[in-house]
């Protein structure tokens, strides 16, 4: 999506991907922070990898529970031990304009739900062990230094670590993180059901259950990767609509809710009301125009408009023929029976075409492997010339038949069907053309049966992964404050849930 084409509130500012929770073995975890970081140059703009710090309501006089409290008092006093050099590393990784990074710690509860505490600055706070949510928001009064303190995993029910609404204000808590490897909370019907040992989602913990108790809050989206590894594909990310790539132009989006959740696919997504953007709180105005621009990362299956959590409007985005133009082609390598790795080392040369843009989707290790030993950095992209792009990468079998430990990278190509994709894959050549991906996926394999594979997936027309539109609404004698949301479904089910534009009512 080009500047221009945007809403006109979006033109100011620029797009940014970033994964804000996840954690690595400075306290309990596994990997390096270095890893960790090196994993998030791979396919973010600015990150932030988390400390487990606190727990104030631990159950501990649970005797079940004896292994629980043990594992997470070594993990605490482990972070109270690495704060300082922790924070050399965050920020000495720190690029203003490059690569962003922020520190931050997490503060778990049973009564008040978990949250991730920010700084914007690195060496401008420590850990706080406060008892209770409201001790903890005064302790950062105190330091007077920039902060957050932003829930997660809200779905599950209160007082088993779930968000507490009766007790949330948005005075550092502008936004909520509503997706992870846990799952989705935006509510308790839609896609990515909790299935963590921590319990199913509740409808009282769930975003739209917040804003309609008068909140006011964005979304973001964030791995909760414990394997070193932010950004891992499939379990979350945010983007942020920043006017520059650095701690002030991020801190600022994120504390005026230019943000949105992503489960992996980058999906650009601008939408305004009356000219004011996500996040805004707009004056009251009985007609309400909307404008939504949507440049996905696969097939758009849908676009939903919601207000008040009720859907108001569907855009539907059919598969349509394409025989010039740009295309998506996803290039994804795994699968097999193997007990151990996979590695690939892989050259992707487009011929009577170019390579617009190229998007990696790295896993790593998976978020909650519990006996990972690394290494935990392991993959490598490089776009050598404006045709050829390499990668080297590890895999392993699947975890489920509903768990991928794939490694993909998604390829934007300006071409028609005379344009062919020559592969060096491990040393064996392969040629496709565009024309024949555009019929469908066509895949390869490195040995016999259930050997590891590669999967050259359908070439995707922009026609099928763009899309916009507008609509106008009217809604008259609102009782109170009405909110606006978006949402992406694409049809290889990645999706994207923006924050609100809340309309205040009529005097």
């Amino acid at each position: 999506m080009t500047a221009q084409s945007r809403p006109v509130a979006y033109q100011a500012f620029g797009l940014f991907y970033g994964d804000i929770h996840n954690h690595c073995n400075m306290s309990y975890g596994h990997g390096p922070l270095e890893d960790a970081l090196r994993n998030a140059r791979l396919q973010l703009d600015f990150v932030s990898v988390t400390i487990h710090a606190a727990w104030p309501d631990l159950p501990t006089d649970d005797p079940e529970l004896g292994y629980l409290v043990d594992y997470h008092k070594e993990g605490f006093q482990k972070a109270l031990n690495n704060w300082s050099r922790y924070q050399e590393i965050t920020e000495a990784n720190n690029e203003e304009g490059q690569f962003v990074t922020f520190p931050s710690f997490e503060w778990h509860s049973m009564k008040y739900g978990d949250h991730c505490i920010y700084y914007k600055d690195t060496h401008s706070g420590h850990i706080i062990d406060a008892p209770d949510l409201e001790s903890l928001r005064d302790s950062l009064r105190q330091l007077d230094v920039a902060s957050f303190a932003i829930p997660h995993h809200i779905g599950y029910k209160a007082g088993y670590r779930g968000i507490n609404w009766d007790a949330f204000t948005d005075e550092i808590s502008p936004v909520v993180e509503i997706f992870s490897f846990h799952g989705s909370s935006e509510s308790s019907t839609g896609p990515y059901p909790y299935l963590h040992s921590m319990g199913p989602r509740n409808y009282r913990s769930t975003a739209q259950y917040g804003w309609s108790a008068d909140n006011l809050f964005g979304v973001i989206g964030s791995t909760d990767h414990h394997n070193a590894h932010p950004g891992a594909y499939g379990y979350g990310r945010l983007a942020v609509w920043a006017d520059a790539l650095t701690r002030d132009g991020i801190w600022d989006a994120i504390r005026n809710r230019r943000t949105y959740a992503l489960t992996g696919d980058r999906i650009d997504l601008a939408f305004a009301l009356n000219d004011h953007m996500m996040g805004d709180v707009a004056p009251a105005a009985d007609e309400r125009t909307i404008q939504v621009n949507v440049v996905g990362g696969d097939s758009i299956d849908y676009v939903e408009v919601l207000r008040n959590n009720e859907i108001i409007h569907r855009q539907d985005v059919f598969p349509q023929s394409q025989t010039t133009g740009r295309y998506k082609v996803c290039i994804e390598m795994g699968w097999g029976e193997r007990d151990t790795y996979t590695d690939w080392d892989v050259t992707l040369s487009v011929a009577e075409g170019q390579i617009i843009s190229v998007e990696p989707r790295f896993r790593g290790i998976g978020p909650t492997e519990q006996d990972a030993e690394g290494p935990f950095a392991f993959s490598e992209w490089a776009q050598q010339t404006p045709e050829t792009v390499c990668l080297k990468t590890r895999t392993w079998k699947n975890e489920s038949l509903h768990t991928a430990n794939t490694e993909s990278i998604c390829l934007e190509i300006e071409g028609s069907s005379e344009t062919h994709i020559t592969a060096q894959v491990n040393g064996v050549p392969y040629q496709l053309s565009l024309a024949d991906l555009m019929q469908g996926a066509q895949t390869f394999y490195f040995g016999g049966f259930v050997s590891p594979s590669i999967c050259f997936h359908r070439a995707i027309p922009q026609s099928e992964y763009s899309t916009q539109f507008e609509l106008n609404d009217v809604h008259k004698d609102a009782p109170g404050r009405d909110w606006y949301t978006v949402r992406v479904r694409q049809r290889n089910n990645q999706w994207a849930w923006s924050s609100p534009i809340w309309v205040e009512p009529a005097q």
